[in-house]
């Protein structure tokens, strides 16, 4: 399923895991590649559900964002929570300060509504928090088996949508384990 939505002089494109072109799969992970200063290979294959929002300028892919099922689980007393975990947020270079990444999370962040939560983890928080996004300040947990295990995680924020609980941004918040990056 592919949807355009022209904003500025890009193009804005919902597009699920299954319909990504090779040519765009090659061009996101050359991006985020690049923006992360590492191999994006394996992260990026572990995304098996993703939903992916790619901005092009021409044919040029010059941003991405994806957001992928998570469970997170507030202060162990509410039902887990399903939320849209976004990932590899990247936009090229030269189109930084162009509009592109606020454009690719407001896009966002109204595909989610249907989420009990929405969250990311980032070093870049001024970005997200004037866009609606909230630190967690709380404790973060990973949870694998029948334990919990503590992290030294900080840089995780949420986005409440029309589903989520009350929420205290400083009691503890747990993610179920996964391979390669835990939060």
């Amino acid at each position: 399923m592919r949807d355009e939505h022209q904003v500025q002089n890009f193009a804005l494109s919902l597009v699920r895991r299954q319909d990504l072109s090779e040519l765009d799969r090659v061009a996101i992970l050359a991006l985020c590649s690049r923006a992360f200063n590492m191999d994006y290979a394996p992260l990026f294959d572990a995304f098996r559900d993703a939903t992916h929002i790619v901005a092009h300028q021409d044919s040029a892919l010059v941003g991405h964002a994806l957001w992928v099922t998570r469970w997170l689980q507030y202060a162990d007393t509410l039902p887990l929570l399903r939320t849209a975990y976004v990932e590899a947020v990247a936009v090229a270079d030269a189109w930084r300060g162009h509009g592109i990444g606020t454009a690719m999370m407001r896009r966002v962040a109204r595909e989610i509504v249907d989420f009990d939560l929405g969250g990311l983890a980032t070093g870049r928080y001024s970005f997200y928090a004037r866009l609606g996004w909230e630190r967690w300040r709380g404790p973060l947990l990973i949870r694998k088996a029948d334990q919990l295990v503590s992290t030294d995680e900080q840089g995780v924020m949420i986005l409440r949508l029309p589903q989520t609980p009350a929420l205290d941004l400083d009691a503890p918040l747990s993610a179920e384990w996964r391979e390669g990056e835990l939060w």
